[in-house]
């Protein structure tokens, strides 16, 4: 009997508030259709709007500082392997090395204090601040519902009253269902216009709070890792006194300076390995420099080349079926006029002009001379696809420019 007195009780509760949330929806439905007035308070929707506004402006604060810390914390990883390769850098007989073990520890120390202290004073405090606005929105929107089942009271007992036939007994029971719902809307609106406008100017003293202590630690540590980078100059400065005689001179590397086609320098292969060029080999023995260079072949050097150290190389012309490839001045009937060499596509090639092959890995270029020599930007190639060649046997339309260090001399 107990079970089922309980069962009875629960199942009045949920057709209870069925039937609240049944009514609260006509009473919406009637007032978004102006056939019922609805309770207006100018003072508490701005109340409201500005708890949102607080509340969006907290929850990106909270956002943007955990992002600050992540980084805080990416430095300080990135800031140990950097003293940690010192340290492994730093030989064993070289002065200051205990004074650069110590310089890393302090490091370490500094940088765990720093984030460790932004937590607690910053992070911490931010999410104390957020805590209390869930209640507060939940409270806000269950006044929005107490206030319509006011509205709807009211709304109902007015119909009564108002009736041509009046039920005395239902008019009373509506006044009581009113006074009740207008009591309960009122208690929780009166806490709430007292809570809003005070969240509201607490605001302000909570970001200075935030702000200066981010701040003054910031300081703080700022200025202890310039204490700590000073020592670390000073010993790293009485190294160099020490070792200055054997010091080894860094040069800057050679830039590739040259104006190339179109002003600009054909692109580097799409894996960035270095292309070596493909008509000079390192030997290890000396030539005469009249057999260095190939008759009547005038060759222009990549990039890569002419920034190179000067070394011994061998550039000597290929002999196929009797014909010096290589040669201006030689031709075969199957190739096109002043053929020189062959040449292999090693990466795909886009062209970016109307005058430049298209290439594609794998294709083989017929290499020609320019026409006018001074057209030529070093580093770039004249040349016809040897499928274009064989196919259309024109050199006029199947002709283009193309980057040497995209390509590698067939032998």
């Amino acid at each position: 009997m107990a079970e089922l007195g309980s069962k009875g009780v629960t199942a009045g509760k949920i057709a209870s508030n069925v039937q609240k949330k049944l009514t609260r929806a006509q009473e919406k439905v009637l007032q978004k259709l102006g056939k019922a007035d609805e309770t207006k308070d100018e003072q508490f929707e701005q109340c409201v709007q500005n708890f949102n506004k607080q509340l969006s402006e907290g929850t990106r604060l909270q956002k943007d500082l955990r992002t600050y810390l992540a980084s805080v914390k990416a430095m300080h990883e990135a800031s140990k392997k950097l003293t940690e390769c010192l340290q492994e850098v730093y030989e064993p007989e070289w002065p200051g090395r205990d004074d650069t073990n110590k310089i890393a520890e302090n490091n370490d120390l500094l940088w765990t204090d720093f984030h460790q202290k932004l937590v607690d004073q910053a992070l911490l405090t931010m999410d104390t601040y957020l805590g209390q606005f869930p209640d507060i929105k939940s409270r806000i929107a269950k006044r929005g519902r107490k206030l319509v089942d006011y509205d709807s009271a009211r709304h109902h007992f007015e119909a009564l009253q108002t009736a041509k036939k009046k039920d005395e007994t239902k008019i009373a029971k509506a006044e009581e269902e009113l006074v009740k719902a207008q009591k309960v809307f009122e208690e929780m609106n009166v806490d709430l216009q007292e809570e809003l406008p005070s969240l509201w100017n607490s605001r302000v003293g909570f970001y200075v709070n935030t702000f200066q202590s981010i701040a003054g630690l910031e300081e703080n540590f700022h200025k202890e890792m310039s204490k700590l980078n000073q020592n670390l100059h000073d010993v790293l400065l009485g190294l160099d006194k020490q070792y200055s005689g054997n010091a080894f001179p860094v040069k800057a590397q050679p830039s590739d300076s040259t104006p190339a086609k179109a002003n600009k320098s054909p692109s580097p292969p799409p894996d960035g390995s270095p292309i070596t060029s493909p008509e000079t080999k390192t030997v290890n023995h000396e030539l005469e420099p009249s057999t260095l260079e190939a008759p009547g072949a005038s060759i222009p050097k990549s990039p890569s080349q002419s920034s190179l150290p000067a070394v011994v190389v061998e550039t000597f012309p290929a002999t196929v079926n009797g014909t010096v490839e290589g040669g201006a001045s030689s031709e075969r009937a199957d190739m096109p006029p002043g053929f020189l060499f062959k040449v292999q596509a090693m990466h795909d090639y886009t062209a970016t002009d109307s005058d430049e092959l298209q290439l594609k890995a794998g294709d083989v270029v017929l290499v020609i001379p320019f026409e006018n020599p001074e057209e030529q930007d070093e580093g770039w190639l004249m040349g016809v696809k040897e499928s274009d060649w064989i196919q259309h046997k024109e050199l006029e339309q199947c002709r283009g420019v193309f980057p040497e260090n995209f390509t590698e001399r067939v032998q």
